[in-house]
C-alpha cells in the first residue's frame, strides 16, 4: 500500500470565515467527493485544519497500485472550479494504522 498527505491549500488566509455563497457550494461538493473516495478505500481520513496562520485541508490517500495520487487532487470539484484553490500531495514512507484497519 502507498499512502500520501494531500493538502488543499485556502484562496486566502481568512478563508472560511467569510466563505462565498459560490465557496459554500464548492466545498460541499468538494467534501462529497472525497467521501465517495473514501468509501472507495481511497481515503483514510480527510478534514479541516485550524491552523492560525493560514486554515487548509488535508486528506490521508492510500493507494494499492502505482496510481498517481495527483489525479485525485486535480479531480477535486474546488480545483477544477480554479476558484484560488490549490493542492499539494507528498509521499508518506511510513504510516502507522490501528491493528483493525488492515
Amino acid at each position: 500500500m502507498n499512502y500520501f498527505l494531500y493538502r488543499l491549500n485556502t484562496p486566502r488566509p481568512t478563508f472560511p470565515a467569510d466563505i462565498t455563497p459560490a465557496e459554500r457550494k464548492l466545498m460541499q461538493e468538494h467534501s462529497m467527493y472525497w467521501r465517495e473516495l473514501m468509501k472507495k478505500g481511497l481515503v483514510i481520513a480527510f478534514g479541516p485544519v485550524a491552523d492560525p496562520k493560514r486554515p487548509y485541508g488535508i486528506a490521508l490517500i492510500q493507494l494499492q497500485d502505482d496510481s498517481d495520487p495527483n489525479t485525485l487532487g486535480a479531480n477535486d470539484p474546488v480545483i477544477k472550479a480554479k476558484a484560488g484553490f490549490d493542492f499539494e500531495v507528498h509521499p508518506m514512507p511510513s504510516v502507522v494504522l490501528p491493528e483493525h484497519h488492515a
